[in-house]
């Protein structure tokens, strides 16, 4: 009789599970390519490793592509720093700002020595993140020059989320060339299989190449400079594998490839092998590692991608807009499945990922640790928090370097960094330095953690990390008066406001509440009592600056929607009622009276790709779902979902993981809703269709 019962309860529960077709989902937005587009270059990954690929299906162009979408082959263990014979120390940066009656000292860019200025650039430079070898193909024309972009015809390449497999087809001189490229699951291999006469003809071969790191603030892998300052070897070959170390001043790494069928590999120019096959067809593994490890076989990263992805997107959570009739909603469909293939491969390896993810380095590959909101929050609300936590440890790993930081200030806890490294080192800088809304967000994420299954090992994992930031969050916070002010000698999240007239910025605020009365129910659950100082400044917390009935950004800008140059960057104040719940001290009417006023007067093209989820996430709170979408499809240059989904920015940030982050979070809002909300699909249009399944409501 129970085994019958248990069958009648899990049937129900498994239709739901399949209600919705999730490979058609997927594969109805795979990606396709008919063009050398630089801006179009698609990627393999596991989170920990991605490796970024041209038409060819391979990184056969890099410097053509080095201003588009760079191809980086990039994984969460190669960094880098230059020789520091000088010993430039983070210490020369160190600058005192009063704040709270007394001297501070924050590390920024202000050096008034020479000295002082190298040391502060070396810092920020070093370290960096490697681009690991560019793989890609040699391919000569008849008159046995090398083949350049404009050569190639007949391009038609594909990428199918739902296996991971990119398939690439293209033709030299009416010769065709197939090329499939897949990425292992569980390790920081490539593997690719090509097709082509052109391999017997000696027309076609496979290169391994090594670029040289830049000190640049974009290094996009393709230069090829400075070959005497590293060094590159075959170190043994038999067969059908070759190893081959890669040398940079103190740090060391292998390539280990493996092929099948005839073929050889030679040393070329200085930092570059070539493969060649005697036979039509050339399977080939790559295998970026520290340490000696066997590389996997062509058909063994086939099916771990083809495994990984499907029981990728047969997990968690799914939103199906097929049987909407507006336009729109197969728009935001296809940015929504992208963005969840995107963050898997860029932002689950075992720290809080870079803005660009493992494709390209910005800021020098360092991560930012207010983005980290942005990077993983998603993953929770789509029911595959594991994929967050694991960033988490870092955060354990770090906080020795954080606890200085606050140690330094003379405050309590720990102060997470913002701009910092693998190993949580600080970096200089005159704006991340003086922010706070980073700090914060450890508390969210551990309590998304918590929310999944009310695990009370959860707390006892994190609880002391929670501590500790709470700590530092009610020692920062000043006693003025009857009521506790936050700064001066902070910038918030909207970056425009200078550090020493600014105090109590309206986002910032409301985290602050949120987040020290989340740390007190952290108390509460594990039977300990409230702490006494935390909720005093709960009970005294300065009140949301406001003006003739709006939010203002800052108390210190009782003019922020009068000056122009504060009409810019992130509309932060709208987080205080999106990004955060509603609580006590906000007002939805005064909230919704600001959404209107910010949505028609704020200069849009001055903004970040994650500004418009949070719009949209405001608009949702207030029951605006019109609103909320117009926001998501906002027609605004930061805001475009280039073909292969990447969220464009500029010139110089072609791609920008934390507005595709933030867009997840903002669909999983606008279906699921939030904490007390009474609405179905609260953030769609009454005429909307769709379909969800496994998303969780946002806190």
């Amino acid at each position: 009789m129970k085994k019958y019962l248990w069958t009648f309860l899990f049937i129900p529960h498994l239709l739901l599970a399949q209600r919705i077709n999730r490979q058609a989902l997927v594969e109805r937005h795979s990606v396709m390519t008919t063009k050398m587009d630089t801006l179009a270059s698609v990627s393999v990954g596991n989170g920990s490793f991605a490796f970024t690929v041209d038409a060819t299906g391979l990184q056969t162009f890099p410097t053509y592509y080095a201003q588009g979408v760079p191809l980086g082959t990039q994984s969460e263990w190669g960094w880098h720093s230059f020789p520091n014979p000088e010993n430039y120390k983070l210490e020369e940066s160190l600058k005192p700002y009063p704040q709270q009656g007394r001297q501070v000292t924050y590390a920024v860019q202000k050096g008034s020595t020479a000295r002082e200025k190298a040391a502060i650039d070396f810092v920020r430079q070093n370290p960096h993140r490697l681009q690991l070898g560019n793989l890609g193909l040699v391919l000569l024309k008849k008159d046995g020059k090398e083949a350049q972009p404009s050569d190639l015809t007949h391009i038609r390449q594909e990428l199918n989320m739902w296996t991971g497999a990119i398939t690439s087809h293209f033709e030299l001189e009416g010769s065709p060339i197939e090329v499939i490229t897949y990425g292992h699951q569980s390790k920081d291999a490539v593997a690719t299989q090509i097709k082509s006469p052109l391999l017997t003809q000696k027309r076609l071969k496979v290169r391994l190449r090594f670029p040289y790191p830049t000190n640049q603030f974009v290094d996009a892998g393709a230069y090829y400079e400075q070959t005497n300052k590293h060094t590159s070897r075959i170190v043994s070959q038999s067969g059908t594998t070759a190893q081959i170390e890669h040398k940079l001043d103190k740090d060391q790494y292998f390539v280990n490839l493996g092929w099948n069928g005839k073929a050889t590999i030679q040393a070329a120019q200085p930092h570059e092998f070539l493969i060649s096959s005697t036979e039509p067809t050339l399977t080939l593994s790559a295998l970026f590692t520290p340490q000696n490890a066997q590389v996997p076989t062509f058909n063994e990263t086939r099916s771990s991608s083809i495994n990984g992805w499907k029981n990728f997107w047969i997990s968690g959570a799914a939103i199906d807009f097929s049987e909407t009739a507006d336009p729109r909603a197969k728009e935001l469909e296809r940015r929504i499945i992208l963005s969840q293939y995107l963050t898997k491969i860029n932002c689950t390896q075992a720290m809080p990922p870079q803005e660009t993810g493992l494709t390209y380095n910005s800021w020098y590959g360092k991560p930012h640790l207010e983005m980290h909101w942005w990077h993983g929050v998603h993953f929770a609300l789509w029911g595959r928090p594991e994929l967050m936590e694991k960033s988490l440890n870092w955060y354990r790993k770090t906080v020795d370097k954080a606890k200085a930081i606050a140690v330094r200030q003379g405050y309590k806890g720990v102060r997470w960094q913002k701009m910092t490294d693998q190993e949580g080192n600080e970096t200089p800088s005159s704006v991340g330095s003086f922010l706070i809304w980073q700090q914060p967000h450890f508390i969210y994420l551990a309590e998304l953690c918590y929310r999944d299954k009310k695990n009370p090992a959860v707390l006892k994992n994190y609880s002391d990390l929670v501590e500790a930031t709470a700590d530092f969050m009610a020692s920062y916070a000043t006693l003025e008066g009857n009521r506790y002010v936050l700064g001066k000698g902070l910038i918030p999240a909207q970056e425009c406001f200078h550090p020493d007239k600014t105090f109590n910025p309206t986002f910032e605020l409301t985290y602050w509440r949120w987040a020290l009365e989340t740390a007190q129910q952290w108390r509460e659950r594990q039977k300990l009592g409230r702490k006494k100082e935390w909720d005093d400044v709960l009970q005294k917390l300065s009140p949301l600056p406001q003006k003739d009935g709006v939010y203002l950004a800052t108390e210190s800008a009782p003019d922020s929607y009068t000056n122009p140059n504060w009409m810019i960057d992130h509309p932060a104040v709208l987080g205080a009622l999106g990004v955060m719940p509603q609580q006590a001290g906000t007002d939805s009417t005064v909230m919704h009276q600001t959404l209107n006023l910010i949505w028609e007067k704020w200069n849009w093209g001055h903004t970040w790709g994650w500004d418009f989820p949070m719009t949209a996430m405001t608009a949702t709170r207030l029951y605006q779902p019109e609103k909320a979408i117009d926001a998501l499809l906002m027609p605004v240059q930061k805001n475009t979902y280039l073909p292969n989904g990447h969220n464009f920015q500029d010139g110089r940030l072609r791609i920008y993981l934390p507005g595709n982050g933030g867009l997840l979070a903002a669909a999983a809002l606008l279906c699921a809703g939030f904490d007390g909300n009474t609405k179905e699909n609260p953030g769609l249009p009454k005429h909307w269709k769709v379909k969800w399944e496994g998303l969780r409501k946002m806190p």
